[in-house]
């Protein structure tokens, strides 16, 4: 008992002298003189055993307790002397004046908000205006109103996480065409920007949830001539001039005729990487004239009116944009990595 008490009351001296070493300010001195000294402190802890002693024990003890409290008040004293003549000096102890300044820590935009804002900009110089719609939506709007029955297979394609019967959380950004339409009369131009939920695997293109950025436009005498100029337009003042653009025949119920828009691979350089699959090519996004179905849905006449939409990812874009592999480091929130793309 006597040997564990004395180990005991070394290891407190120790730990005092590191603790009074180290503190910053006065006020760190007198917190440390009532831990360690104090009526309910450490030292204190540490004499109520004395009572477990024999009469020849306490002694030898209490005469290495005295010795440890005399060293540790000593050691307090002399700390709290140093402040208290710094700060009359007008002096700060332990300051290395020759340490440069922290800066300080300011947020900043995730690169797919930079994304969905420079592509927002880009159609905006094209006539297009920004709107957003519901995250939460209805099967109707979600599935019916865009030519998709729910036993259709393209609707199992897209089965989500429903919410209860006839809500969902949305699977594209698609649903506020039909409620952008049902609001205005033609001409129409949108980009629809948000967040939508899909049944997808977490790999190094795909996420069950991710930003989607729709585009609309309806009017009298729309090809599928504009369409292509309008996206490759967009290709080109997005990527640069030497970016690269494919379509290919594709099929989306809300469309006809319908086109995947591919670039040129920005990552590999067109050589194949695990982002293209392989294939030099990166999937930007679906499109196609609006299915005349839709038209009818939603009050517009399908004789008169002729119109495009599209569907793209904007971590995708960004990917490219900026070289990245494998879409899950935007999504990870490690600041080194973001702050690289800030």
């Amino acid at each position: 008992m006597v040997e564990e008490l004395i180990a005991q009351l070394r290891a407190l001296e120790g730990e005092g002298r590191e603790a009074v070493a180290g503190a910053g300010a006065a006020a760190d001195v007198e917190r440390l003189r009532v831990d360690l000294l104090g009526r309910k402190g450490r030292l204190t802890g540490v004499l109520r055993r004395l009572g477990e002693l024999s009469a020849e024990e306490k002694p030898v003890v209490g005469a290495e307790a005295n010795r440890v409290k005399g060293e540790l008040s000593a050691l307090l004293d002399e700390r709290d002397a140093a402040f208290a003549s710094a700060a009359a000096s007008g002096g700060v102890p332990r300051v290395d004046l020759t340490l440069p300044g922290r800066a300080r820590w300011r947020g900043g935009l995730h690169p797919v908000t930079q994304v969905v804002d420079e592509i927002c900009e880009i159609f905006h110089d094209l006539g297009f205006a920004r709107v957003r719609g519901p995250e939460v939506e209805t099967a109707e709007y979600n599935f019916t109103r865009l030519n998709t029955p729910l036993d259709h297979p393209a609707a199992d394609m897209h089965d989500t996480f429903y919410l209860q019967d006839g809500v969902v959380l949305r699977t594209h950004t698609s649903p506020a065409q039909a409620r952008v339409m049902e609001m205005f009369q033609p001409p129409v131009r949108v980009v629809v920007p948000g967040v939508v939920y899909r049944r997808d695997p977490f790999d190094a293109s795909h996420a069950p949830a991710f930003e989607q950025l729709e585009g609309l436009a309806v009017d009298e005498g729309i090809t599928f001539a504009d369409f292509k100029a309008t996206i490759s337009s967009f290709v080109r003042r997005f990527f640069g001039p030497g970016a690269k653009t494919r379509f290919r025949p594709s099929y989306f119920p809300f469309t006809e005729p319908s086109a995947e828009v591919d670039v040129s691979c920005r990552i590999c350089g067109g050589t194949g990487c695990s982002a293209c699959k392989g294939t030099g090519w990166m999937e930007i996004m679906g499109s196609g004239m609006v299915h005349p179905r839709v038209f009818e849905n939603v009050g517009y006449d399908p004789e008169r009116y002729t119109g495009f939409a599209f569907g793209m990812g904007p971590g995708r874009i960004a990917m490219q944009r900026y070289g990245i592999p494998d879409i899950r480091l935007l999504y990870e929130n490690d600041v080194r990595f973001l702050e690289q793309l800030s």
